[in-house]
C-alpha cells in the first residue's frame, strides 16, 4: 500500500505515481528478460516477480515494526473507527427551528492517531495491530507466489497449492480479525492514557469493530482451494484412466 500526504494535491499523486512506475519496471524488465529467453509463461514470471518483491518486503516492515516497539516512545495507532463526542463548550444546536447555518451536535470518528510518551503495553498492542495487518494485507501475494511457482513446476493442480490456499484462509481470517481488533483495543487504550478520566474526550468503553472483510477473503480462498482439488482429482483420474488404455493396448499387443 502507498501512502503519502501534503498540503498540496501534486506531491501525493507524484508519490503515488512513482511507486507505480517502480512496479511498472520491475514487471517490464521480468517480460523483457522472458522474451529474450522465449520464455511461454511471461505472465506468470511476472506475477510470481511482483509477488515475491511483495512478500519480501512485508517481512522486511515487518521487522521495522518489531524493532519500533521497543526503539521508540510513540505508538501509531490504525483502529477501525473509534467515536468521539465532540466538547461541551463547541458551538453546535439541536434545534431543529433555526435562522441560519449552524453545526449539529454530535461527534465524529478517528482512525489514526498517533501518541507520544506511550508505555510498551500500548505500543505493543500498536505493533500488533500493525503487523497483523501487515500478515493480513501480505497473505494475497504469498498465495499469488505459491500458484505461480508450482504453476512453473508443471504441478498446479496439486495437494501443496491447495493446503497452502486452506492455510491461507485460516490465515487471512485469524489476522484480519486481530488487525480490527488490536486496532479498536490500542486506540482506547491510547486516549486513555493520554486523557484523564474526567475528560470529555475519555473513551469510557472500548469500542470494537470487526469488518466483513476478512470474512469475504477467506471465503473466498477457501472456494479457490476447493477448485484446486477439484482439478487435482480430475488430472489423477485423467492419469489413471490413461495407465489403463496402455496397459490394455499392452495386453492387446501380446494377443497379436
Amino acid at each position: 500500500m502507498f501512502a503519502y500526504s501534503s498540503r498540496e494535491l501534486g506531491p501525493s499523486l507524484l508519490f503515488i505515481a512513482a511507486g507505480l512506475a517502480v512496479i511498472a519496471v520491475i514487471v517490464a524488465i521480468v517480460v523483457w528478460r522472458g522474451s529474450r529467453r522465449g520464455s511461454r509463461t511471461l505472465a506468470i514470471d511476472a506475477a510470481l516477480t511482483v509477488s515475491g518483491w511483495w512478500v519480501t518486503l512485508s517481512a522486511l516492515s515487518a521487522i521495522v515494526f518489531v524493532i519500533k516497539i521497543f526503539a521508540t516512545d510513540w505508538a501509531e495507532i490504525a483502529s477501525t473507527s473509534l467515536w468521539i463526542s465532540w466538547p461541551s463548550d463547541l458551538t453546535c444546536s439541536d434545534d431543529y427551528e433555526i435562522t441560519g447555518a449552524v453545526l449539529r451536535c454530535g461527534g465524529s470518528t478517528i482512525e489514526n492517531i498517533t501518541v507520544g510518551g506511550a508505555s510498551l503495553g500500548l505500543r505493543a498492542l500498536a505493533g500488533a495491530a500493525q503487523l497483523s495487518n501487515l500478515a493480513f494485507t501480505t497473505m494475497p501475494a504469498a498465495m499469488i507466489m505459491v500458484i505461480c511457482f508450482q504453476t512453473l513446476r508443471g504441478r498446479a493442480f496439486s495437494q501443496t497449492v491447495s493446503r497452502a490456499l486452506t492455510i491461507g484462509a485460516i490465515g487471512v481470517l485469524v489476522f484480519g480479525l486481530a488487525s480490527d481488533i488490536f486496532g479498536g483495543i490500542a486506540a482506547t487504550a491510547g486516549l486513555r492514557e493520554v486523557f484523564p478520566p474526567d475528560s470529555e474526550w475519555y473513551p469510557m468503553t472500548f469500542q470494537l469493530t470487526v469488518t466483513p472483510l476478512p470474512f469475504a477473503c477467506a471465503l473466498g480462498l477457501i472456494a479457490l482451494a476447493a477448485v484446486f482439488r477439484q482439478g487435482l482429482r480430475l488430472e489423477q483420474e485423467k492419469l489413471r484412466l490413461q495407465q489403463e488404455k496402455d496397459a490394455l493396448l499392452k495386453d492387446t499387443e501380446g494377443l497379436v
